[in-house]
């Protein structure tokens, strides 16, 4: 590959694996893009009510498991005297309370958290091929007659199961529903009938029950839907209306005709399931996605270092930012400044000073820090020296106007210290060189032009949305970084260039 462009295949990879972790972070972890946003939150609570009989008592209950859009953060378990075993499989979840004697009623809790969940994956595995079922006459002969017919008005098994529901909503003349409803009593049933006839034409199906998940406070009741397997991926429909598609809201629990709870030795006295909304911080709920996922590159983020150590990252990651500020106010508007990045030191004592006192007190050290400088110039000292002598009379001067403050009952020159020593040093020494070498002026205008890069690079880093975005996402520098190297080959005119040569500009038009 040439060496011309390689600095693009370089600018474009860095830029590329910024934005494919970002989005990711985004998309799938459900990373907020801007700070303090809240997001829904549910707790699902299961009361069982137990009425004790003779012997040991069993109780079962079906918890939540994988499911479409929401998943699990945390979840409680009071069973006082019970015993708690936990039965877990990747699509099947039970809970198992024992204990040897029941001698009073008991109530026992399950309490749970649901947090919405990005990206779509399969809630139930793949199924076999249903067996044909084997019905006694009339039945036998009204199956075979139903999947000819709906088979004839259908093409493809979406199309089949939303008849086979129409039909059975909507009994109409066909005397062959009508004989398989007579002996259907509770909406169970129905969907038992309608895998039945599903089975029929070797469709195979799967009951699923779960909530809806509202905005407020309500006891919920279980709903039923039905999934069908085409061949590739499951299909859910509501058995009473025949629409396809998951409910918006809906939270699958378990899979199956078994029921939500079961006892054995006791007997159930009643099942309640409340839910309640909450919303709580979209950041926090994302670091718990993370978690549940195991993912390693949700872990990017300085936030999952010790509390003592973010301060610190905090402030380094926003030196990128800032660099990338010098680089576009040096190669494109023109600026000119004592060193390269000194001015982004400044800015970063100016988040400790303010701004504008940053700036007084800047010009009042650099101006005395002068005025030393050339007494020093006619003793004619080597440069090191000379450089230490410059050091020292800065840190002389910053503890001098932190003393003064101090007795003034003013604070901002307290924070002088957080002023970096050396660069100030340096900005110093290269003044007064330029200043003998090319003149009072142009050492002026390059010291005003260090100071106004170190403002405005300032103002960039001490936007809020910056600072949370390389702490909750610190590949953002990856993208800074691709944008430094795309501008790296920059050699066109500058925006300060042009003013200066508009004349020539114009006389050659």
């Amino acid at each position: 590959m040439s060496k011309h462009r390689q600095w693009i295949v370089l600018s474009l990879l860095l830029l590329m694996l910024g934005g494919l972790i970002f989005a990711y972070k985004v998309m799938w972890l459900g990373f907020p893009v801007m700070p303090d946003l809240t997001s829904k939150a549910w707790t699902v609570q299961v009361r069982l009510e137990i009425q004790p009989e003779d012997g040991p008592v069993r109780a079962e209950l079906k918890l939540p498991s994988r499911s479409r859009g929401f998943t699990l953060s945390r979840e409680n378990f009071i069973s006082r005297g019970f015993g708690l075993t936990l039965d877990e499989e990747t699509f099947r979840r039970q809970a198992d309370w024992a204990i040897r004697e029941l001698h009073e009623p008991r109530t026992l809790y399950y309490r749970a958290t649901i947090i919405p969940e990005t990206g779509k994956r399969r809630f139930a595995s793949r199924p076999r091929n249903p067996q044909t079922p084997q019905l006694e006459e009339p039945f036998a002969t009204a199956l075979a007659e139903i999947v000819a017919n709906v088979r004839e008005e259908s093409a493809d098994t979406e199309s089949f199961t939303a008849s086979i529901l129409f039909r059975l909503n909507n009994t109409g003349s066909d005397e062959n529903i009508k004989l398989f409803l007579s002996e259907t009593e509770e909406s169970r049933e129905f969907v038992r009938l309608a895998q039945k006839l599903l089975a029929g034409a070797g469709i195979p199906s799967l009951q699923i029950h779960g909530v809806m998940l509202q905005n407020e406070v309500q006891r919920a009741g279980v709903r039923t839907l039905l999934a069908v397997y085409d061949g590739e991926d499951w299909m859910l429909f509501d058995p009473v209306t025949g629409h396809q598609g998951l409910p918006d809201g809906f939270m699958i629990w378990w899979r199956g005709d078994e029921q939500l709870a079961e006892v054995s030795g006791a007997q159930l006295q009643d099942v309640q399931i409340s839910i309640k909304q909450s919303f709580e911080s979209a950041l926090e709920l994302a670091f718990e996605r993370v978690q549940l996922k195991n993912s390693r590159i949700g872990k990017i983020s300085i936030l999952q270092l010790p509390v003592q150590t973010q301060s610190v990252y905090e402030v380094l990651l926003l030196v990128p930012i800032g660099i990338l500020v010098i680089v576009f106010l040096r190669n494109f508007i023109g600026f000119s400044s004592f060193g390269t990045f000194a001015p982004v030191l400044i800015a970063l004592a100016f988040r400790e000073t303010e701004l504008l006192k940053g700036i007084l007190l800047f010009i009042l050290i650099v101006s005395l820090g002068l005025f030393f400088r050339f007494y020093l110039e006619r003793l004619r000292l080597l440069l090191v020296p000379r450089l230490a002598a410059v050091v020292t009379i800065v840190v002389l001067l910053m503890t001098t106007i932190s003393i003064i403050s101090n007795q003034l009952g003013a604070e901002t020159g307290l924070s002088i210290s957080l002023f970096p020593m050396v660069i100030i040093a340096m900005v110093i020494e290269r003044m007064s060189v330029v200043w003998e070498e090319r003149g009072a002026l142009t050492s002026i205008r390059e010291g005003f032009g260090s100071l106004m890069m170190a403002a405005l690079a300032f103002l960039v880093m001490s936007m809020d949305i910056l600072a949370y975005w390389v702490t909750v996402f610190p590949e953002v520098n990856l993208i800074v970084l691709g944008i430094i190297v795309a501008s790296g080959r920059y050699t066109g005119y500058r925006m300060t260039e042009l003013v200066r040569f508009r004349q020539l500009a114009g006389g050659k038009g």
